[in-house]
């Protein structure tokens, strides 16, 4: 439990920075759980989402690296609310899982070599006695560009992604859950990114995300 509340090589809870951003953010609020609904929003909107902005080190992965560049994927974004919340004296850890992202985009499918996401980036967070799981990796207007339902949270269930999207089609399936830690488990995560992607997508990854959602967006209207 402990450990879960200290500030650690990328959760860097510690940082001057990060203390900031936590405490402007819940600014007159007391409850833990009220707390930690406002960091989640502020984490899923103010840091936008980029799977190809990828720094696979312990400084390129710390909350104070995410919040420094503005945008982060779904593991840098979950280290960082886990980092806010033990800012604020709620215990958080990082949480991973496997998912199918039925939604991912072509020019990302083919960089990584698949559709499974593997360590898939959420956050637990001990509210109220119990682990709570927080996914703040999609901004608000990258949801609305990709037609997904956003991911809400209320301190009370699960927030994790939605199987369907808002036009019925599949979204998100998750695979297998791979448990929650109090730091990154780096050299696990690297180890199955280098079974599993293609090197090029681990070495120099490129694009924009948002540009690519666009361009299929206008694609399939137009067909």
């Amino acid at each position: 439990m402990m450990n879960a509340l200290l500030p650690t090589p990328t959760i860097d809870s510690d940082h001057p920075s990060v203390r900031a951003f936590a405490s402007e953010h819940v600014s007159g609020v007391t409850s833990d759980v009220d707390r930690a609904t406002r960091l989640y929003y502020a984490v899923r909107d103010g840091i936008r989402y980029d799977p190809y902005h990828l720094a696979l080190t312990v400084p390129g992965m710390r909350a104070s690296a995410c919040l420094d560049s503005k945008r982060g994927w779904c593991v840098p974004k979950a280290i960082l609310l886990a980092a806010c919340c033990r800012a604020e004296g709620i215990a958080a850890r990082v949480g991973f899982a496997d998912v199918r992202n039925h939604l991912s985009t072509a020019r990302m499918r083919e960089s990584m070599g698949t559709d499974v996401f593997y360590y898939h980036g959420y956050t637990a967070i001990l509210l109220g006695g119990t682990w709570v799981k927080a996914t703040p990796a999609f901004n608000i207007e990258l949801c609305n560009k990709f037609r997904i339902r956003p991911l809400d949270f209320d301190g009370a269930k699960d927030s994790i992604y939605h199987p369907y999207d808002l036009e019925g089609r599949q979204h998100m399936e998750y695979i297998r859950f791979r448990g929650e830690h109090d730091d990154l488990p780096l050299d696990e995560m690297m180890a199955t990114f280098a079974e599993h992607y293609s090197p090029s997508m681990l070495e120099s990854p490129s694009g924009d995300f948002e540009a690519d959602i666009d361009a299929e967006t206008r694609d399939s209207a137009a067909s």
